[in-house]
């Protein structure tokens, strides 16, 4: 069969686009202070890069909710991945052309910032869209691959640092750059369905009449903060509780998060026949208010790091999970759903780890109790997915 009539291709090309927006995430976190060296700039300038990528993903989400029908998935996914690619590379020539350094960085920010929040919003509803069995088993695995790819780059790169040279980072940002050149290819031939027909997905003003949207929201900002709140604070947790150099709590920390991560993922694409999404979900959700007390009240480095890798396994199915929980009880939600769900997840994002630095800064920069702060994500997440299951079973 071509790859134009197998959905196979449409698989793995939107597994490969996990991949990309793991790059485009994790890549650049990596130099930041190569930035801060190499073009001189203050530590407020580089936390504005940060700020930037989640401030154009944001905007993203919430334009998607409006366009994304009316232009249609390949155009757009295949325009995020172009966009992605002129990214990766601007980093690399921006700042060396443009008149400020600075502004380059901004600018390839921006480009591939476009990308990544594009693909955050079209992956999923690609997916569910694929006439294939065992949706939510093929969402797990869908997501999946971006704990691979963000295992993958932070141990590429790390390797390509220590045999290269940091000082050619503009060259594996270029390689990085032939990942969504590439898939931009693959989308142009692939079969692609929408989950609606045209025009018939469900506008933002009916989605907000629906109750059950609003739990579906907070569902998502839960999952959300969930795991950003013990990820973007693993390496720091890390290299506190054991003394370690950077580089060993980023293995430590990050990259021990995101394998249990992704391997939950992959577990449940395997159980989700008999384990169904409701009850694992709230398995999940107590697993993880388990792992932030582990890592807020144990007096051992080693036990709290066994709860960072615990809250990564637990969260793994909270994201894809959600999105599965969305499409059950509102079918035709269409684009607009998959879009809010993702910008209220990336609110949570924002939020999870906003908190425990609040909190630990208010505690004497004591990172468990921010840890323990942050409970009430996994707390708020298992009432709403009991709220919305009885919502479903209505």
């Amino acid at each position: 069969m071509s790859i134009r009539g197998n959905y196979n291709h449409t698989l793995y090309a939107c597994y490969t686009g996990y991949i990309t927006q793991a790059i485009v995430n994790n890549f650049a976190p990596l130099l930041f202070l190569t930035f801060q060296s190499a073009f001189g700039l203050s530590l407020d300038k580089v936390a504005l890069l940060v700020t930037l990528n989640f401030g154009v993903q944001l905007t993203v989400d919430y334009l998607s909710a409006r366009f994304v029908d009316r232009i249609g998935y390949r155009p757009c996914i295949v325009a995020a991945h172009v966009l992605s690619t002129l990214g990766l590379i601007g980093l690399a020539l921006f700042p060396a052309i443009l008149p400020s350094a600075y502004a380059g960085l901004m600018a390839a920010v921006v480009l591939y910032a476009i990308g990544g929040g594009l693909i955050e919003v079209l992956i999923s509803p690609i997916v569910e869209a694929c006439p294939t069995e065992r949706k939510e088993a093929a969402m797990s695995l869908l997501h999946s691959f971006y704990c691979w790819g963000h295992v993958f780059v932070v141990l590429v790169s790390t390797a390509f640092f220590a045999t290269a040279g940091i000082g050619n980072w503009r060259v594996l940002a270029c390689c990085w750059a032939i990942v969504p050149a590439a898939n931009a290819l693959y989308f142009t031939q692939v079969p692609i369905n929408t989950l609606t027909g045209e025009s018939e997905g469900m506008s933002i003003g009916q989605l907000a009449r629906r109750g059950i949207f609003w739990l579906l929201l907070l569902l998502m900002v839960c999952a959300g903060a969930s795991e950003q709140a013990m990820s973007q604070w693993a390496s720091a947790f890390a290299e506190a509780g054991l003394g370690v150099s950077k580089m060993m709590g980023d293995m430590l920390g990050p990259c021990m998060f995101a394998i249990t991560m992704g391997l939950a993922r992959v577990i449940y694409s395997r159980v989700a026949d008999r384990l169904p999404l409701a009850p694992a979900m709230t398995i999940c959700g107590a697993l993880c208010i388990l792992s932030y007390l582990m890592a807020g009240l144990s007096a051992s480095p080693v036990m709290g790091l066994a709860g960072c890798a615990l809250c990564g396994f637990s969260v793994g199915i909270m994201w894809p999970g959600a999105f599965s929980t969305g499409v059950k009880v509102l079918p035709a939600g269409g684009t607009a759903l998959f879009a809010l769900m993702a910008l209220a997840g990336d609110l949570g994002c924002s939020a999870g780890p906003t908190l425990v630095g609040l909190v630990s800064g208010a505690a004497g920069d004591e990172l468990r109790m921010g840890f323990l702060a942050a409970l009430v994500f996994p707390v708020l997440l298992i009432i709403a997915m009991q709220l919305t299951r009885r919502h479903e079973i209505k």
